[in-house]
């Protein structure tokens, strides 16, 4: 019976030698944060500088429900596009622009959710649903790191979760319900999952040049997890 690593692709990080496994993971973590650091730095100049410009955006994404399901299928095309080009074998810069364009397509649609912490809450939402998601996100990346299972099994599962949570969220939006409390604290399991997913996955079927992908793989779960976090304290409060 052949082995799970014979599963694993020839180019994949798991079978690189040892300094280039730690190299890719160096670069996809500082790739991380440097994603990270700037959505924090385009939120801060929309919502600040530029909130007399953004506010009446903000507005608009709100008030009609159909125009929110454009706005989450535009961000849906958007990503499938930034995930194709961060993914190029032959342009490192078509790998960037993938990683920015996504990045900014997750500042905006953060926008609304964002304004409402910031206006009908206290100051210390925004921090508080910060740090809760990047410790959730080191205690699980640590967990795949120092326990080094493989948690690649996990795909079905999530795309399974995945698509009916967008079900969901696409009936909420057309018929106006509220999905709760549950549905967030479902979300942010899911976007666990994700992350054990993907930091497994990085390892197993990227290339040792595709830091940039991973990245943004990386971002996306942690994005999403953010949103839910952030949404159950506003709910809260």
């Amino acid at each position: 019976m052949a082995s799970h690593d014979s599963a694993i692709p020839e180019y994949a990080v798991a079978l690189a030698p040892s300094t280039d496994r730690s190299a890719f993971i160096r670069r996809t973590y500082m790739h991380l944060a440097g994603a990270i650091l700037a959505f924090a730095i385009i939120e801060y100049i929309l919502l600040v500088p530029l909130a007399h410009i953004t506010e009446p955006l903000i507005f608009k994404m709100m008030e009609s429900r159909y125009g929110w399901l454009l706005v989450l299928g535009l961000f849906m095309a958007v990503g499938y596009i930034a995930d194709r080009w961060a993914r190029s074998a032959t342009s490192v810069g078509m790998q960037y622009a993938g990683l920015a364009l996504y990045v900014v397509a997750e500042a905006i649609i953060f926008m609304p959710l964002l304004w409402i912490a910031a206006v009908y809450t206290t100051p210390d939402v925004i921090p508080t649903a910060a740090i809760l998601t990047l410790g959730l996100f080191a205690g699980l990346t640590g967990t795949v790191f120092i326990t080094k299972k493989d948690f690649s099994f996990m795909r079905g599962v999530l795309m399974i979760g995945g698509f009916i949570a967008m079900g969901l969220i696409v009936c909420a939006i057309m018929f106006g319900f509220e999905l709760g409390t549950l549905f967030s604290v479902a979300m942010i399991a899911l976007a666990g999952g994700y992350i054990l997913y993907y930091t497994s996955a990085v390892m197993k079927h990227y290339r040792t040049d595709q830091h940039v992908a991973a990245a943004l793989a990386l971002f996306a779960a942690v994005a999403l997890m953010f949103w839910y976090i952030l949404l159950l304290l506003i709910n809260r409060r």
